[in-house]
């Protein structure tokens, strides 16, 4: 990308951080800039303060030569890279407002010529917004959605694709759909991701860049639910789920997912509703497959609660908080959800297992004292709820978990 010296990438989480730290490997300068101070602090001593494989030594290699800074303000760059939180309200509206504070925030440090480039999962018509509030803020700049072929500004959208436990190799290897405002948008984003994409840059527009993304997510959240509803209809019939899963599957044209305690993360289980939203009268598969997977934890919840009416101090430990194995990040955790509503409960003596994180975020700091190690719940609890499948967990052997009442969601003992 010709005269490109500085990208700034607003919002340095789980994305953000990984994708600022793989440009600065590239020899570009990259200016951080999140909220949290604590980030801050931690990404300048070259630290990190999230989970994911290799991104520490990255981080300390891109610090260490100067080439990433973090900072809790912005500055003047060549790109601007926005990979801020995009979650949902309580009625299931999409919530703007991270995106919005940080066009505000980088507003006014817009020169000509500059890239904006929305990386967070957003609903349709998100990137024609930025462009819109842009031109608010900037009344001095003509935006893309003003005048395609001579704007002063470029601005597309580029949604991450990455498994977090991956995120390294995925963001070089996976392949990108950029969709611009305009062709030229487009074009100019292209040659950004170029730097560092071994994958194919496949260009689109804006609002089809922003409709892939939620496709994906909500193709996958369908599939998961089939899976879901299969393992209740199974435990109704005494089936073994897994089982009948590995048999099915051996017909050549199926591949049934595996069942879980419900669907966790900030994509799957959000992006689905950004569609519902935008076409409800459409979207009903997509909302029915939500709506089975939302239902899933309650599902489990009365299951432990029927296992526990056997014991009469009963003693449960969850496996596994976060919303994937090996990793700490706790969105939209239903293993999470299902800790604290068995613990608000009071279904007995209820014990947190989750070997990624040394202390619980701000908001479930009252539940501190039951973050209990693997070999302290096994030690003590009565009931086994397998909700992550952790390798720690993996390694257990059934002569470990023998004596307990065992409900697994994840299939680690078949």
């Amino acid at each position: 990308m010709q005269g490109l010296s500085k990208v700034a990438v607003i919002g340095l989480g789980y994305i953000g951080l990984p994708t600022a730290a793989v440009i600065a490997s590239r020899g570009v300068q990259v200016h951080g800039v999140d909220i949290s101070q604590h980030a801050v602090d931690t990404i300048n001593q070259g630290k990190i303060h999230i989970v994911e494989p290799d991104l520490d030594m990255l981080v300390q290699a891109a610090v260490s030569t100067g080439k990433l800074k973090a900072s809790t303000e912005p500055e003047a760059a060549d790109v601007f890279m926005i990979a801020v939180p995009t979650p949902f309200q309580g009625d299931k509206k999409p919530d703007l407002s991270y995106i919005e504070a940080a066009i505000n925030t980088i507003a006014p440090f817009i020169e000509k010529g500059n890239l904006i480039i929305l990386e967070s999962t957003s609903p349709v018509g998100t990137t024609e917004k930025i462009s819109q509030w842009l031109s608010e803020l900037r009344p001095d700049l003509t935006m893309p959605h003003q005048n395609p072929d001579q704007s002063d500004v470029f601005i597309a959208h580029c949604p991450e694709r990455v498994l977090p436990g991956q995120v390294l190799q995925e963001l070089v290897s996976n392949d990108r759909i950029i969709g611009g405002i305009s062709s030229r948008c487009a074009q100019k984003a292209m040659e950004l991701y170029q730097l560092f994409v071994r994958g194919e840059c496949l260009l689109t527009d804006a609002r089809t860049a922003e409709m892939a993304k939620l496709t994906e997510n909500s193709f996958r959240d369908v599939n998961i639910a089939f899976a879901n509803e299969l393992s209740m209809i199974c435990d109704h019939l005494k089936i073994n789920v897994w089982d009948l899963i590995q048999l099915a599957n051996r017909h050549p044209r199926v591949n049934i997912l595996n069942p879980g305690p419900g669907v966790g993360g900030h994509c799957i289980a959000v992006d689905p509703w950004f569609i519902v939203d935008s076409a409800p009268e459409q979207a009903k598969m997509i909302r029915l497959a939500r709506e089975v997977n939302d239902s899933k934890p309650l599902y489990v919840i009365e299951r432990v609660k029927k296992a526990a009416d056997e014991f009469k101090k009963p003693v449960i430990a969850c496996l596994g908080l976060s919303f994937k194995a090996d990793i700490d990040d706790l969105r939209e955790s239903p293993a999470l959800d299902i800790a604290v509503e068995l613990t608000k409960q009071q279904v007995g003596e209820v014990l947190w297992v989750e070997p990624n994180i040394h202390s619980l975020p701000k908001k479930y700091q009252q539940h501190s004292s039951q973050l209990v190690s693997l070999h302290e719940a096994l030690e003590r609890a009565h009931i086994l709820v397998v909700l992550v499948d952790h390798k720690l967990f993996k390694s257990l052997k059934s002569g470990d978990v023998a004596a307990k009442v065992v409900i697994d969601t994840r299939g680690l003992f078949g």
